[in-house]
């Protein structure tokens, strides 16, 4: 992909590409020609049917969309020079859309701001996925399989290559690593829109991969992510291989998670450092409480790991935490303290999210979540979150229906920023996900049960 950042000049656009998000934080778009580009489009916007994005019935489904030229950046295709920009949402009569994700996260860091405890929340978001060869999947009701190839020695058109072990990769570097100048590639398309990226390499498992951004303002971190995303499918589509964000593609292999590096910042300065516990102020003490109170409910899960293969990932052994519990320099905790920090740049990270999840949704739950913990003063320690010896009984609901189940009992801390018709939608809908999954027979049941 050719990209470049916006240098205001609408002249030399051909197209204006309006970017929208759905319910699941999927970019969709709609493409104006030149010729019907105008002040009164950008300024005004067009109307599209929300319905068919998720988010509301076909009876009050007309909304409009207002590009966000903040956000624009130009592609170079062979056609014409394409300004790409996401959209604010808003109903007809003029009124905010409370249910889009961009709205979401905005109102949640207003609630923030009106609380007084801080005036901004910064994270650092870690982006794994895997790169395939080829991939064929297929369900039916009389068949259901999926079959993957990866150049690093998955699939039987590579058994016979020279590879490594599959569970071998974390920073192999090339030739062993067989995606670094697609990655590069990735990385160069990315920083040219504004997109920082602090580092790139392969990840632990076969074919797994990661891009670590620098820290951002929350909302523009849940954009950047969004339009990241994109633009990594379509560079790996260039190159004729596949990218999945899926939790856990792959048997027996470790997991794809988005791990969130975080801290509030007021006056331009973090609150999270102290003389607390792990070098963490009593604000960031209570923040952590608050995000693991509600992750052993599994009501912040319903937005950090939305997707039934979320608990596929989400078992014992495979650096992925299930537990509520914190700790320095543990990537079994579901809360991390890096060790590697000086005095007076501690910070936290949720390790427990993946890249199913609407980024939008799943910050805004989650400082939610901590906001809760700092006005209530959880305290960690007396929750026992920070004894290990404790784990077991601090397990997260691993089922998605456990989760939904969550959210449904569990979200007055989400409240108004999460309207409760969008907390029913999402249920509803997360629910009926299960149901497709795990109604249907697996190959692995018929292994198991075929001859019993």
């Amino acid at each position: 992909m050719k990209l470049k950042t916006y240098n205001g000049d609408l002249s030399s656009i051909d197209y204006l590409d309006f970017m929208m998000l759905d319910i699941y934080g999927s970019i969709r778009s709609v493409t104006i020609p030149k010729g019907h580009i105008s002040e009164k489009v950008i300024t005004e916007g067009i109307g599209f049917d929300a319905s068919n994005y998720g988010f509301a019935d076909v009876s009050k489904s007309d909304m409009v969309a207002v590009p966000d030229l903040d956000t624009a950046f130009a592609e170079e295709r062979p056609d014409g020079t394409i300004l790409h920009a996401l959209c604010n949402v808003r109903a007809m009569d003029g009124s905010i859309f409370e249910f889009y994700p961009r709205n979401v996260i905005a109102n949640a860091m207003e609630k923030v701001r009106s609380s007084g405890v801080a005036d901004e929340a910064k994270v650092l978001m870690e982006l794994e996925f895997h790169v395939l060869e080829d991939v064929n999947y297929a369900t039916d009701f009389a068949h259901s399989y999926f079959r993957l190839q990866s150049a690093e020695g998955i699939g039987p058109d590579y058994y016979d290559l020279p590879r490594f072990n599959i569970h071998r990769g974390y920073h192999r570097s090339y030739p062993d690593d067989r995606y670094f100048d697609l990655r590069n590639e990735m990385v160069n398309a990315l920083t040219a829109i504004g997109i920082p990226i602090k580092y790139h390499h392969h990840e632990v498992g076969a074919a797994q991969l990661e891009l670590e951004f620098d820290f951002l303002p929350a909302a523009e971190a849940a954009d950047k992510v969004a339009i990241a995303k994109w633009v990594i499918r379509n560079i790996a589509k260039e190159n004729e291989v596949f990218v999945t964000f899926m939790p856990k593609p792959i048997n027996k292999t470790p997991g794809n998670g988005m791990h969130v590096h975080q801290f509030l910042e007021k006056n331009g300065k973090s609150i999270f450092s102290g003389d607390g516990m792990f070098g963490l102020s009593q604000t960031a003490l209570h923040y952590t409480a608050g995000l693991l109170e509600h992750s052993l409910s599994g009501s912040l899960l319903g937005f950090s790991n939305p997707s039934t293969n979320s608990f596929k990932r989400l078992v014992p052994g495979f650096e992925a935490p299930v537990c509520a519990t914190f700790a320095k320099a543990s990537r079994e905790a579901a809360v991390r303290i890096p060790g590697y920090l000086k005095k007076g740049e501690e910070r936290i990270e949720y390790r427990t999210g993946d890249a199913t999840a609407n980024c939008h949704f799943m910050l805004a739950a989650m400082i939610l979540a901590g906001l809760d913990g700092i006005q209530r003063e959880l305290d960690p320690v007396a929750a026992g979150y920070a004894d290990a010896r404790n784990s077991a009984k601090k397990r997260f609901p691993l089922h998605l229906n456990a989760v939904m189940e969550g959210v449904r009992s569990d979200n007055e801390y989400l409240k108004p920023v999460f309207p409760q018709e969008l907390i029913e939608l999402w249920t509803s809908m997360k629910e009926g996900e299960a149901r497709h999954v795990y109604h249907a027979p697996t190959p692995e049941e018929y292994e198991l049960y075929f001859n019993a």
